[in-house]
């Protein structure tokens, strides 16, 4: 699926702490995240989102992490046994044709893509994934970074999510991102 891949060694410069002076986790997640729910998060790297999505959920839900590279999942798993939120997250490794997430086939409450989708060069199979795997009327919040991904470039993925299963419901302010919440269609 992936066509540019972050390199893993940027991963440790996207989990800085600062970052979180311009994109709180917390901020940008909690109109969308309650605890309970079944959270699927594509790209999460070493977990700048996904350990505050488990915090999030709370110890009955669980947030499924799906990436491409081992190594930023394993930094992941590390991360969360540490903070003890080991038991709230699933990390599955993708070979890049697929999630490897048939088996969650209508049972996520709320998905997240923050700075992955540009590079998946098939979009609309990985928008049908994840609509397959959205509960009916769940959420996937769309982020990608100003810096990579032009305007236009943006609008068109947009368009390529409402022709799998998609509706724009808001487009959410995010630092240095253009961001759309997407709605499953019922």
């Amino acid at each position: 699926m992936a066509r540019r891949v972050c390199p893993a060694w940027v991963g440790y410069f996207l989990i800085n702490p600062l970052r979180k002076l311009t994109q709180n986790p917390y901020r940008i997640l909690s109109p969308y995240v309650r605890p309970g729910m079944r959270v699927l998060e594509i790209g999460p790297g070493m977990g700048f989102f996904s350990l505050p999505l488990a915090e999030m959920v709370g110890a009955e839900g669980k947030v499924v992490c799906v990436d491409i590279q081992e190594r930023m999942l394993r930094a992941l798993r590390r991360r969360a046994e540490r903070r003890g939120l080991a038991d709230r997250i699933e990390t599955r490794l993708s070979d890049g044709s697929t999630l490897e997430i048939a088996d969650l086939n209508g049972v996520i409450d709320f998905a997240l893509t923050f700075a992955v989708v540009h590079e998946v060069p098939d979009q609309t199979h990985l928008f049908s994934e994840v609509c397959k795997a959205l509960k009916e009327r769940g959420q996937l919040l769309l982020v990608e970074p100003k810096a990579h991904v032009r305007e236009a470039a943006f609008q068109e993925t947009v368009a390529i999510a409402r022709q799998t299963c998609f509706d724009p419901q808001a487009w959410p302010r995010i630092a240095g991102s253009r961001a759309a919440l997407l709605e499953k269609r019922g």
